[in-house]
């Protein structure tokens, strides 16, 4: 037998379980287990099964999209609340929205051909800095020219910023 699994008398052949990579014994009834009996490897294998799901089934999808509108619409204050007793999740929550964002950006940047058409330019772009992963598919063009991503500036905070001027008049810089 090659491989180096042990078919066991009763059907039972030795595995290695995908996500914690130790040995285990695979049920006589699912012989294609690949996953070990451990709740957290039971757990991520049931996520992995509905990331699947949700990419391959459109009916699914749109399944778990009604049912959590529905819970939304059902219990209005509830991450309100939530947010009010856990603060550092929300905290947490803030941070990973705040390294979100930026992606959002450069894919919405990357994706966005329609004011030049590059096909038909000499000229390439190319992103350097920590963002630069989130382009890989960003390769339209076959020259060099590179923007590099500087440190991201807050707009300053200025009241008149938002507010219509009357014509003519010169708003007062504070």
């Amino acid at each position: 037998m090659g491989g180096g699994r042990r078919v066991h008398p009763v059907g039972m052949r030795e595995r290695r379980c995908r996500y914690c990579d130790q040995q285990f014994q695979s049920s006589p009834c699912h012989p294609e287990q690949t996953t070990c009996s451990q709740p957290v490897c039971q757990r991520r294998r049931r996520a992995a099964n509905r990331e699947q799901q949700l990419i391959a089934d459109p009916e699914y999808r749109l399944v778990c999209r009604e049912s959590a509108r529905k819970g939304r619409a059902d219990h209005p204050g509830y991450w309100k609340q939530y947010r009010a007793t856990h603060p550092s999740a929300a905290e947490l929550n803030r941070a990973r929205q705040r390294q979100r964002d930026p992606r959002r950006r450069l894919l919405d940047l990357a994706n966005n051909n329609s004011v030049v058409d590059l096909k038909s330019s000499v000229a390439g772009v190319g992103l350097l800095g920590p963002a630069a992963a989130d382009l890989a598919n960003n390769n339209l063009a076959s020259a060099q020219v590179f923007i590099v991503q500087g440190p991201v500036r807050k707009p300053p905070a200025s009241e008149a910023s938002g507010k219509q001027h009357l014509s003519g008049a010169v708003p007062a810089l504070a």
